[in-house]
């Protein structure tokens, strides 16, 4: 009974896969904020490198990933794929569950897949300095420890709930030689006026990303970086699926479910579109792919199909993707990686031609899930991966009824060792099952930019 399937160091993929090679038509390009005309690359030369931008508009099938960042990926690539045999037995399911456990880390999340090579890819074209925002701090704390190897120096926006909430993520920046900054702050004018407009908020991404492009582009030694949404961030945590598609046929087997928790969509992308890319190219049918998404923040089960900003300030270029409008501000649940207005457009095209299914869960069912499989499994979980716990949960209850004998695989993104606080929460009763009022998503999507 062989428990983890594990690579060798030499198996890292020597290539990120591009699903946007294999889309039946392209996706629709981002807007400038300003014109409501399809962005240039000159437009995003003042805030990212120029092979970042390249990569985010090629439909090259597969793009090398550059020996300097396949050797710090060795640090703790190839991630390894657990079978939870004991979670399954728990269950009394005959499903088959498979988790890729991303915690394995330094930062203990996915987030350094994509932190290491944008780091590199601005470290060579001279860049002294990143901004970015963070939610949870997973991201924050990926890129601190990125830009810390390749000697630059980083500026974290931490959205406010996540910054009170989650303390040991901020120092973790600090060890990691970051400055980490409560979001939104006095440093920008987009935070000011957010301040003003909404004294006490607890702030957004949306508000974070605000601040962390405005920084950005008001100084000539920083650019911008972003943990989730954009394709090429997508295209570099593609090396989770490509490595569990190698492990699972090392077991003999293949998906019929995958499943991962969205914010953003970086570590969904990452384990989902090798497998999708499978279908779409012909290879395969039938294989399920399941994203989570908290009630508070419902993007993909309640949000609008339609452009919108990426940002509360308007600042980035207009996206297509599912919203629930970019002035959109979620409660402060824990999960606050998933608190994000947005969705990568790669995904919400996907969601959107039925290639993807989304479902939302409540906190405290997400944290009986998590306390189940940390029973189980022995690994407490980050809030957000959680949600993907309780789906592959379901699915697994749902094939003790049927008798299936399905493959479920999921991506257990980071460790939740910083996130204690909100499993106390949990335990003391102290978690509210928000679902947000379907009259406010309203109003904040007749907010939307106007186009044309």
């Amino acid at each position: 009974m062989q428990t983890k399937i594990l690579l060798d160091e030499s198996e890292i993929p020597s290539q990120w896969y591009n699903i946007q090679a294999d889309l039946p038509s392209p996706l629709d390009p981002p807007l400038h904020p300003g014109t409501r005309q399809p962005v240039t690359p000159d437009d995003l030369r003042p805030i990212f490198p120029m092979e970042l931008i390249r990569q985010e508009v090629s439909t090259q099938r597969t793009i090398d990933i550059p020996g300097e960042v396949r050797d710090i990926l060795s640090l703790w690539r190839p991630s390894p794929l657990y079978r939870a045999y004991r979670l399954e037995r728990h269950l009394k399911t005959p499903a088959k569950i498979y988790y890729k456990w991303e915690g394995v880390s330094p930062p203990g999340s996915h987030k350094p897949n994509t932190a290491v090579a944008q780091a590199f890819y601005n470290q060579k074209e001279g860049i002294e300095r990143i901004a970015t925002e963070t939610g949870a701090g997973q991201w924050g704390s990926a890129l601190a420890f990125a830009t810390q190897l390749f000697d630059m120096d980083c500026t974290v926006y931490m959205v406010r709930a996540s910054y009170d909430q989650k303390p040991y993520r901020k120092i973790m920046m600090q060890v990691y030689n970051a400055e980490c900054i409560p979001s939104p702050s006095d440093r920008t004018e987009a935070g000011k006026k957010v301040q003003r407009e909404h004294p006490g908020t607890p702030g957004s991404l949306g508000i974070a990303i605000s601040e962390a492009v405005e920084d950005a582009a008001t100084h000539d030694n920083t650019n911008y970086s972003l943990g989730s949404v954009l394709n090429h961030v997508c295209l570099h945590q593609t090396v989770i699926g490509l490595e569990a598609k190698e492990q699972l046929a090392r077991a003999d087997t293949y998906p019929d479910v995958v499943i991962g928790c969205v914010g953003g969509g970086s570590n969904f992308a990452g384990l989902s579109f090798p497998f999708i890319g499978d279908t779409l190219k012909g290879k395969t049918t039938g294989t399920e792919i399941i994203a989570v998404e908290p009630a508070a923040c419902p993007t993909l089960t309640k949000g609008l199909y339609a452009y919108d900003f990426g940002d509360v300030a308007g600042l980035t270029p207009l996206l297509k993707m599912f919203t629930l409008g970019h002035d959109f501000i979620p409660p402060a649940i824990h999960a606050g990686g998933l608190r994000y207005h947005g969705v990568a457009p790669l995904v919400a095209r996907l969601v959107h031609d039925g290639m993807i299914s989304p479902r939302s869960y409540y906190q405290n069912e997400v944290f009986d899930a998590a306390v189940a499989f940390a029973r189980t499994e022995g690994i407490i979980v980050a809030p957000e991966a959680a949600h993907a716990v309780k789906a592959v949960i379901d699915v697994a209850l749902d094939c003790r009824k049927t008798g299936e004998e399905k493959t479920i695989v999921f991506n257990n993104s980071g460790h939740g060792h910083f996130d204690l606080s909100s499993y106390e929460s949990y335990f003391t009763g102290g978690l509210i099952d928000y679902e947000y009022p379907a009259e406010l998503i309203r109003e904040s999507l007749a907010n939307l930019p106007k186009m044309g």
